[in-house]
């Protein structure tokens, strides 16, 4: 028997089964399409910080989330005995003009306070950084020492493994055992907006594409709204999309060419790189924007963990502590707009 069930082998389910097996759990996840099967099974993997000002809840909450990536997938690596492709190699992006500068630099000093010395927002020149670089028309960029960057189908693979080499189980199918947690993505959501008849929340379509080109020990570059991601495998990951109204969730098409073309033109050393790989996928969005954590709406004595729309791996980590607490030891530490109420 297991002391706690999980649906859904996504970052969400399988960070939370990791947690609860380290706070001495039994624990099983359940998930029909198997590991990363929906939104985290992208390949984009930016983890992206919110700026550093008007600060609030859950801005504090992904920094501490972000801040925890390296210990937490040094420990996973080391349960799994495979790579995660977690790396916390920064971001940059260009300052178009001296306003953008201006705010840069007091985003800088806002960030000494509140990100408590652990990671840097600075102003630099493109001499001192020793990657390939979009233009700029100011000359300066913004370099930021919280961003990280993973493969999300590698990083879930290595998670499973670890979990399953802790006497966790993942299986497509089987009944529920203890405390039940839901983290199944848009179908969630959808079941909770057919219950009550309104928009809960709902699935919103990003595309991505795979380019061959080894820049993997560069930071992340954000330009033109399009984030261009070195992966530790010697491949670029570009995207993505937002499409609220789309036909096919999984079909890719002129929206992806478009990234694929700014993302080019931001970086021409990317130029010659071939496409190996396009990718669509639907990521579950809350109605308030925030993942809804909790009490489940509507499994009575049961509990929910959902939302993590372009920003799941970024929490994951703090999600899934939250939650055990919450499951295991009654304790609620769930900041008030992730309460599923904030989108009912």
């Amino acid at each position: 028997m297991a002391d706690v069930t999980v649906r859904g082998a996504g970052i969400f389910g399988l960070s939370i089964a990791w947690e609860c097996l380290e706070r001495g759990a039994s624990v099983q996840v359940i998930d029909p399409g198997g590991i990363g099967a929906g939104a985290s099974g992208g390949i984009v993997g930016a983890l992206a910080p919110h700026v550093p000002e008007n600060w609030n809840e859950k801005k504090a909450f992904q920094f501490e989330s972000l801040i925890a990536g390296e210990a937490f997938w040094q420990k996973v690596a080391d349960w799994a005995g495979i790579e995660t492709s977690y790396a916390r190699t920064g971001r940059v992006q260009p300052l178009a003009d001296t306003r953008a500068e201006e705010l840069a630099r007091a985003r800088a000093e806002s960030a000494r306070e509140l990100w408590q010395g652990k990671a840097e927002w600075r102003v630099v020149s493109g001499d001192e950084l020793d990657s390939p670089l979009p233009e700029s028309p100011t000359g300066l960029f913004v370099f930021d020492t919280l961003t990280a960057r993973m493969a999300p189908r590698q990083a879930c693979k290595a998670l499973a493994a670890a979990i399953i080499r802790r006497g966790g189980r993942i299986v497509p199918d089987g009944g529920e055992q203890g405390q039940v947690i839901h983290a199944t993505g848009v179908q969630g959501l959808e079941e909770l907006s057919a219950h009550f008849g309104r928009t809960v929340g709902n699935g919103v379509k990003g595309q991505g594409a795979l380019l061959r080109f080894d820049m993997r020990d560069a930071p992340q570059i954000f330009v033109d709204g399009v984030h261009i991601v070195p992966h530790w495998d010697g491949t670029v990951a570009v995207g993505s999309t937002s499409e609220r109204d789309y036909s096919s969730p999984t079909e890719t098409d002129a929206q992806l060419d478009s990234v694929i073309v700014r993302a080019r033109a931001a970086v021409p050393a990317l130029e010659g790189a071939e496409v190996i790989e396009r990718w669509a996928g639907v990521r579950p969005r809350t109605k308030s924007r925030a993942p809804m954590l909790g009490a489940h709406p509507i499994h009575a004595g049961q509990f929910i963990a959902n939302g993590g729309f372009k920003i799941g791996f970024g929490m994951a980590i703090k999600v899934g502590e939250v939650m055990a607490e919450l499951v295991l030891e009654g304790r609620d530490t769930i900041p008030q707009d992730f309460r599923p109420e904030a989108s009912l």
